[in-house]
């Protein structure tokens, strides 16, 4: 069973609280009282390998968990945090790795922890619950015809950094490999885009499951489809090198998600000032589609011409 399946059962119990948005946007948002809240959880061997380095670990989970609030347009203030691991498992040496690098989210992001809980188990897992306050957020389903697909910073760097862990690499330097680890890792979450998408975005949502699928999550039942130039989406130099020596696609190896960019939609009209306010906010962004009708079905370009979507899904959760 797909998650999307899940969630649709469940939204029947949410249909009389709106603040739910119907379980669609991968947040609780209390209009009246100004607040924002998601939940995510991490398991062992789903979301990251197993004998992680803890605490590099918990920073990815931090990061990864505030996105859901960022991509609103919400700017994260407290979170919780919960765990379950073996019996034995956690010693000093790890305690202390765990709590500097919360120390270390903690200030570079400006939130500070208010609650959790711990027990045992048979495998590592995390749950976050993050919690901002806005009066506003840009929601999921909202594009517009004709409107601009944009993605905040680069694309596929984690992706290559999960490919060192499995040892899929077989030609890089030293260099190359110690870069692609911290940003799988460390993903550089785009936090200055919250002002930026308050006063131009449509709809929008965190590359977590791959562009295409983040994408289609967007648009999911309104009655358009997208057109996207493979081309035109931002990759760094040090990616692009990993894919020459190895003699990798690039599409194969951008639309795996673990991003934690942002995708939005935005008007054509504000292109000039949408780029002007990043340049302001020293925040990158790129302009890689656009929102288009119905009946001419979902494109992707690739050197000016068509590929087959079904070659390109992302993460899906199956039960």
């Amino acid at each position: 069973m797909d998650e999307k399946d899940i969630i649709n059962y469940l939204g029947k119990l949410a249909k009389n609280n709106p603040s739910a948005l119907q379980l669609n946007d991968d947040i609780f948002f209390d209009k009246k009282k100004e607040i924002a809240i998601s939940i995510d959880t991490y398991n062992e061997s789903t979301h990251f390998p197993k004998s992680p380095e803890l605490g590099l670990l918990i920073k990815k989970i931090i990061r990864s968990s505030i996105s859901d609030l960022i991509c609103k347009g919400v700017k994260p203030k407290y979170y919780f945090i919960s765990f379950t691991c073996p019996k034995k498992y956690l010693n000093k040496s790890k305690i202390l790795k765990l709590i500097n690098s919360l120390k270390d989210e903690q200030k570079k992001y400006k939130i500070k922890i208010s609650g959790g809980d711990s027990t045992n188990g048979n495998f590592l897992s995390f749950t976050i619950i993050s919690l901002g306050y806005s009066s506003k957020i840009i929601k999921r389903n909202n594009v517009k015809f004709n409107d601009d697909i944009y993605i905040s910073g680069n694309i596929g760097d984690s992706y290559l950094g999960l490919k060192f862990i499995k040892k899929k690499i077989k030609k890089f330097s030293l260099y190359e490999k110690n870069f692609f680890l911290k940003k799988y890792y460390l993903p550089d979450i785009p936090i200055k885009i919250c002002e930026l998408l308050k006063k131009f975005a449509n709809s929008s949502v965190d590359i977590s499951d791959g562009i295409i699928e983040d994408l289609q999550n967007m648009i999911n039942k309104q009655k358009y489809k997208y057109k996207i130039n493979i081309d035109l989406i931002p990759v760094s130099k040090e990616f692009r090198s990993i894919i020459k020596k190895n003699n990798f696609t690039i599409q194969k190896n951008l639309f795996n998600g673990d991003d934690y960019q942002v995708i939005f939609t935005a008007l054509k009209k504000d292109r000039k000032k949408i780029k002007k306010y990043a340049k302001k906010l020293n925040q990158k962004i790129t302009i890689i589609g656009q929102i288009i009708k119905n009946n001419s079905g979902n494109i992707l370009l690739k050197d000016g011409r068509p590929l087959k979507m079904t070659n390109f899904k992302g993460y899906r959760h199956i039960f």
